[in-house]
C-alpha cells in the first residue's frame, strides 16, 4: 500500500471528531440497500470530495461499534449528505447473525434519529485536475463511492464518463433510475448494467445490457480507445478479476484508482499469479488503497533488476535496525520507507490484523507492544495506553517487537 494510501494522511483535526448527523429521510434504493439522509445537528456541513467516507460510532445493545459508509450524494450540496448501506444478511446454510450494523441501520434507525461520525475521510477520491475520460467500474454496493463521482463530473467538467455497474439482477440493482437521470443531463456518458443472474421480468423490461459476468470483450466493445482514469470498487472477487482485466489490456497501474475490501497486495498478487486467498473486512469497512500499491508485487512482474537494486535488496535484508517482529508466530518483516503503517507492513507480511477506521479512531488494530519504540504519524483520537500500540497511524522507530491478538 502506498504512502498515499492511507485515509489519515490527509485528514484535518475537524474530520477525525465525532459529531452528530440527524437522519432527514430513510430511502429504499433496492431489496439490499438502504439509503440514510443526514444533516449536521450543529449546522455546519463538512465539504468533502467524492469517494470519501464517513467512520460511524453505533451503539447497539450495549456495545460500540464503528463502521465506515461510504458518501453517495451529490458533494455540491449544501443542506444535507446521504450514506447507501447493504444489509449484509447470514449466507444460508451458515449458522451466523447477520451484519450487526447493517441490521441495526436498516431494521432500528428512523428519521429524526441521531447518529454519530467522525469524517469525511478517504484517499480514493476523484482526480478533478485530470481531463481523461473517466470509466466508473462498480459492482454491488461499491458503486456508492463512485455515485458522488458521477454527480461531480457531470456538474463540474465535460469529461467522457463510461459506467459501468454489476449486480446480481433487477431487483438487487440500486440506483438505476437515479444514473439514467443523471446521464440525460448532458452528452458524453454511457451507462452499461451487467446483471449476473437476471431475472424473467429483467428479460423482458430488457433494461440490462449484458447476463453473466464483465468480460475483456465487454470492456473492448464499451470502451473506445482512449486514455482512461478508471476507478474501480466492489467486494473482493470482483476486485480480483476486473483488475486483471484492466491490466491485461495494458492498463497502467497509475491509471487505475480503486477502493477494496482487504489488503491492497491481494490485487497485485493476483497478477502476479500469486493464489494467496482475499482478506473480506466486515460489513461496511473499507481499506482505502491506491494505484500505486503494492511495491513487492510491482518488483516481481519486473523482468529484471539491475546490479546496484539487488544489491541495496540485499543490504537491507540484513540490516536488523528496522526488523519488525509480529508475535505469536515470530514472522518478521523488514521496514521500509514506502509502507505507510505497522498494520501495512503486516499485511504485506501475509497477516490479517484486525481493523476498521485505519485512521487511529477507533482502537480496533490496537495491540501489545512487546518491545521497542513507534512514532505516531497521525495522533490517536485517544492516549494510547503504556505498551500498547495502534498498528494503523504509527511506524516503528528502530527494531520493534508487537504481539497481534
Amino acid at each position: 500500500m502506498s504512502p498515499t494510501a492511507s485515509s489519515a494522511s490527509t485528514a484535518s483535526p475537524a474530520s477525525r471528531r465525532f459529531r452528530d448527523y440527524r437522519v432527514l429521510e430513510k430511502q429504499r434504493e433496492s431489496d439490499v440497500i438502504t439509503s440514510f439522509v443526514l444533516a449536521p445537528v450543529d449546522g455546519v456541513m463538512p465539504p468533502y470530495q467524492p469517494g470519501q467516507y464517513l467512520v460511524f460510532r453505533l451503539e447497539i445493545d450495549g456495545q460500540t461499534v464503528l463502521r465506515n459508509y461510504s458518501l453517495s450524494g451529490d458533494p455540491d450540496s449544501t443542506d444535507r449528505l446521504r450514506i447507501s448501506v447493504k444489509h449484509e444478511k447470514a449466507p444460508v446454510g451458515l449458522s451466523v447473525a447477520d451484519g450487526l450494523a447493517s441490521s441495526y441501520l436498516h431494521q432500528q434507525v428512523q428519521p429524526g434519529d441521531v447518529l454519530s461520525a467522525a469524517g469525511p475521510l478517504g484517499e480514493f477520491v476523484l482526480d478533478e485536475s485530470s481531463q481523461r475520460p473517466v470509466v466508473l467500474l462498480s459492482g454491488g454496493v461499491g458503486q456508492t463511492p463512485l455515485l458522488a463521482m458521477l454527480h461531480r463530473l457531470l456538474k463540474r467538467s465535460q469529461r467522457k464518463v463510461y459506467v459501468i455497474h454489476a449486480c446480481d439482477n433487477g431487483s438487487v440493482h440500486a440506483f438505476a433510475d437515479e444514473m439514467r437521470e443523471l446521464a440525460t443531463q448532458r452528452d458524453g456518458v454511457q451507462l452499461y448494467f451487467c446483471y449476473r443472474n437476471p431475472t424473467e421480468d429483467d428479460v423482458q423490461a430488457g433494461l440490462h445490457h449484458v447476463a453473466g459476468l464483465i468480460t475483456r470483450e465487454h470492456l473492448q466493445r464499451w470502451l473506445p480507445l482512449d486514455d482512461y482514469e478508471f476507478y474501480l470498487c466492489g467486494p473482493g472477487a470482483f476486485m480480483q478479476s476486473n483488475y486483471g482485466v484492466l491490466r491485461s489490456l495494458g492498463v497502467t497501474r497509475e491509471r487505475i484508482h480503486y477502493e477494496f475490501f482487504g489488503p491492497a497486495t491481494v490485487l497485485e498478487n493476483t497478477l502476479a499469479g500469486d493464489t494467496a486467498a482475499s482478506t473480506v473486512q466486515p460489513e461496511g469497512q473499507t481499506a482505502v488503497v491506491s494505484s500505486a500499491a503494492g511495491v513487492n508485487a510491482e518488483q516481481a512482474l519486473l523482468p529484471a533488476i539491475t546490479e546496484a537494486a539487488a544489491q541495496t535488496s540485499a543490504e537491507t535484508a540484513v540490516d536488523a535496525t528496522q526488523t519488525v517482529t509480529f508475535l505469536p508466530d515470530g514472522r518478521q518483516a523488514q521496514w521500509h520507507e514506502d509502507c505507510p503503517s505497522l498494520l501495512d507492513l503486516a499485511e504485506e507480511t501475509g497477516l490479517s490484523p484486525d481493523f476498521n477506521c485505519r485512521a487511529g479512531l477507533c482502537n480496533t488494530c490496537m495491540c501489545t507492544l512487546v518491545s521497542g519504540e513507534v512514532d505516531y504519524f497521525e495522533e490517536p483520537l485517544d492516549p494510547v495506553p503504556e505498551g500498547k500500540v495502534l498498528l494503523c497511524c504509527s511506524r516503528p522507530r528502530g527494531p520493534v517487537a508487537v504481539e497481534l491478538p
